[in-house]
């Protein structure tokens, strides 16, 4: 375990005045890291049960761009596609032929973009680092994409919202990220909250939270995928 204190231990800092996704005041001081390499503070919310770092405590645009350019996502790398197909195999499933979508947070190495367009869909991308285009949130789409991206969110309530008011009724919007517990123990250690780019982590309460604010359809798959799906 990390060199760290626990809430109840050690004197809370100012914390955030609300949550970052639902705006619910009811913060608590979740976990406390202490050590140089990671010093961070994280709150979770009692209502949307959302896990994330004050604004303090997140990197800058420039140490977030370092960080992915160090990511070697090629399209040809047969490894990064079947990661890819967490996503991509449960959604191909649901889609209807000729289908126009968006990937949200591309990266580097765009691919997942490619695989959809090998079985006859269509497919735009964006990313606030690589492919900077806005023109993308002036279309609606069938479906919308978004692979380990939503853990690096600042404002995800914001990007969620934009995202949905992107799809057409009956549309589906694929999130991956791995899913956040309960119990600060298993965050202390947990890989996932080591990249220093990782600020915003999800349970499985809190996509339930975000699906009943968009009257959605919610289903959760292996792999740590979500996939909610728009009423017609």
């Amino acid at each position: 375990m990390q060199n760290s204190k626990q809430p109840d231990t050690i004197h809370s800092p100012a914390k955030p005045d609300t949550c970052i996704l639902c705006h619910g005041s009811n913060l608590r001081l979740f976990y406390q890291d202490v050590t140089e390499q990671y010093r961070s503070d994280y709150y979770q919310c009692d209502t949307c049960r959302l896990i994330f770092a004050p604004e303090r405590h997140r990197p800058t645009p420039q140490e977030e761009l370092e960080r992915y350019d160090q990511h070697n996502n090629d399209p040809e790398d047969e490894r990064y596609r079947a990661f890819l197909g967490r996503l991509f195999n449960p959604l191909i499933r649901l889609l209807g032929k000729n289908s126009k979508g968006l990937d949200f947070g591309s990266g580097p190495g765009p691919t997942l973009n490619i695989m959809f367009e090998e079985q006859g869909h269509t497919m735009r991308i964006y990313d606030p680092f690589y492919a900077d285009d806005p023109s993308v949130f002036g279309e609606t789409y069938d479906f919308i994409t978004s692979t380990e991206v939503a853990e690096h969110l600042h404002a995800p309530r914001h990007e969620f919202d934009r995202l949905w008011n992107c799809l057409r009724p009956g549309g589906y919007l694929g999130i991956m990220t791995k899913l956040a517990e309960d119990d600060n123990e298993h965050f202390a250690d947990w890989h996932y909250r080591l990249d220093n780019t990782h600020v915003t982590f999800y349970t499985k309460q809190t996509f339930r939270w975000l699906a009943r604010q968009w009257n959605a359809t919610l289903d959760f798959y292996e792999n740590n995928v979500m996939i909610f799906q728009k009423s017609s």
